[in-house]
């Protein structure tokens, strides 16, 4: 297995990347021989892992983090990650899906696509070509400004914002929380300038330097920074405070609910993946998870531990798809959506100014 080291911080395994990803019920993990047969060939080749952000995010840490572990899981087969930035995620995603292999592979955020049907006229994939196997982790995103900034809370921007329509800008890198941030500003009223970026490094180190003044990332990112002073948090989007930032703040805390999102880091593989093989890669991710030092390194990059099965990791991602809904009414995204439920067997309508229609093809499918 060729080795780089790419590696953002110290004690990185220097494989060049991969893992993989896919997703099924519980029920389809039946003990026949078969089964046993195309768990125990998998894989037969190096396995490619296509990841939507650029060398230095939360999802390209973790990838680093487990290659190794997986690769001896899998005898010895290399696990090459490949990162394929831009597109709003969509390089990678039709990348991915493109591929038709079942050796190759996506882990990615759930925010890298999950606004994909509001913010696309004509979705230039087929969703129903992915399936999900298991959530991995939960991406601490932080709401940061300058180190020389007055503001000290995430209430005193908002304020601010709103007493002075215009005066401040953020970095927008697209995506999910890009969106329910539009949203967000929409419904109180703010109206704080957009700056397109495509590197969320670059835009941290533009922040740091005083040249815009507000971003959402991961913490991982932003972390360097905020060591140094160049950048202070006003708060996290998680639902819950992050135990390596305990007196930072969660938005719901600072009194602004709306903006709270989970950031979910999970594992995809194309729907031709046999259902044996998913399980496999599930039971393989859990074990690696579990282990002490991936947990300590994680943490210190501001990534959650929280490893679940499809059916959590697709409840999570139903319940962020009704967040966009939400986050899109005041954006004025009112056209319909095609969108996949998350659960096998169940389909589910939402209604409001803009109707979530789940056609029966949809109906059990996994995000």
């Amino acid at each position: 297995m060729s080795k780089k080291n790419l590696s953002p911080e110290p004690g990185l395994p220097t494989t060049r990347r991969a893992l993989i990803v896919g997703g099924a019920s519980a029920a389809t993990a039946l003990a026949l021989p078969t089964l046993a047969r195309a768990q125990a060939a998998w894989p037969t080749r190096p396995v490619k892992f296509y990841i939507p952000l650029g060398p230095g995010a939360g999802v390209d840490i973790t990838a680093l983090l487990v290659a190794d572990k997986l690769s001896a899981k899998w005898g010895g087969q290399s696990v090459v990650v490949e990162n394929k930035p831009g597109g709003d995620g969509i390089v990678a995603m039709t990348s991915f899906l493109g591929a038709k292999d079942d050796h190759t592979l996506l882990m990615s955020p759930t925010s890298s696509f999950t606004h994909h049907p509001w913010t696309n006229e004509k979705m230039p994939y087929d969703i129903r070509d992915m399936v999900a196997i298991a959530r991995m982790t939960n991406t601490i995103v932080g709401v940061a400004v300058p180190g020389t900034s007055d503001f000290k809370t995430f209430g005193d921007l908002v304020a601010y914002a709103k007493a002075n329509p215009g005066k401040l800008n953020w970095a927008t890198i697209t995506g999910f929380f890009d969106f329910v941030f539009d949203g967000f500003q929409k419904k109180m009223g703010l109206q704080i300038e957009k700056v397109p970026y495509r590197n969320t490094v670059q835009a941290a180190t533009d922040l740091a330097e005083g040249r815009i003044q507000l971003m959402m990332s991961a913490y991982a990112i932003l972390r360097p920074h905020v060591d140094s002073g160049k950048l202070k948090l006003l708060a996290i989007t998680a639902s819950q405070r992050a135990s390596m930032l305990p007196d930072v703040p969660t938005v719901g805390e600072a009194g602004f609910p709306d903006v709270t999102i989970d950031g979910l880091v999970g594992l995809f593989g194309p729907k031709e993946m046999a259902p044996a093989v998913r399980e496999r890669i599930a039971a393989d991710v859990r074990d690696v998870l579990a282990d002490p030092m991936i947990v300590q390194r994680l943490t210190a990059t501001g990534q959650v531990v929280n490893p679940g099965g499809p059916q959590e990791f697709a409840q999570a991602m139903e319940k962020q798809h009704a967040q966009a809904a939400e986050a899109g009414r005041p954006v004025g995204h009112d056209r319909d959506v095609l969108l996949a439920v998350h659960h096998v067997g169940t389909r589910r309508r939402i209604t409001g100014e803009r109707q979530l229609r789940f056609p029966e093809e949809l109906a059990g499918g996994l995000v």
